[in-house]
């Protein structure tokens, strides 16, 4: 697994695609959808708040959200960046890795205090490690020959799983 600030070290073009996709409106706070696994072993979908933060990915979620207990119970997850502005059609950005709880108050208190965002009391921290992101654009869009170009980052155990 790689923070994100590694996988942008290491893929830093897709990263600020990535980042363009998932921060739209503003440069701290971002919106996707999180896939999560429920104890039952199937997925659930959520609309989450991704925060960046000294160039490492998180999300606080309440602790009484389903999804904090199958982050708790299950780190795994699936990113998918909001749907595109019209300007944006055809193009989408996808993340995967594993959830870490993060228990430090103070890690808490510095992310608030460099975003600005307000956090209730109580909600839970997760940092969200990488091993693989996506980005997908349609290519010749509207025509007969429209077809998808992706470009793929993986960490090595995801390349040969």
């Amino acid at each position: 697994m790689k923070s994100w600030n590694e996988f942008s070290l290491e893929e830093p073009e897709l990263a600020n695609l990535g980042k363009q996709m998932l921060f739209k409106a503003k440069a701290h706070t971002g919106l996707a959808f999180l896939a999560t696994i429920r104890k039952d072993g199937a997925p659930r979908l959520h609309p989450i708040c991704l925060v960046i933060s000294h160039d490492r990915l998180y999300v606080f979620i309440s602790p009484s959200s389903p999804k904090c207990a199958d982050l708790k119970r299950d780190g795994r997850y699936a990113l998918q960046a909001f749907p595109p502005t019209e300007n944006e059609e055809g193009r989408e950005f996808y993340l995967s890795g594993v959830a870490n709880c993060i228990q430090d108050p103070s890690t808490c208190q510095v992310i608030k205090a460099e975003t600005g965002i307000y956090v209730e009391e109580g909600e839970v921290l997760f940092e969200l490690f990488l091993c693989q992101a996506m980005y997908t654009m349609l290519l010749d869009r509207g025509t007969s020959s429209e077809r998808p170009w992706h470009r793929i980052w993986q960490t090595p155990a995801q390349r040969h799983a």
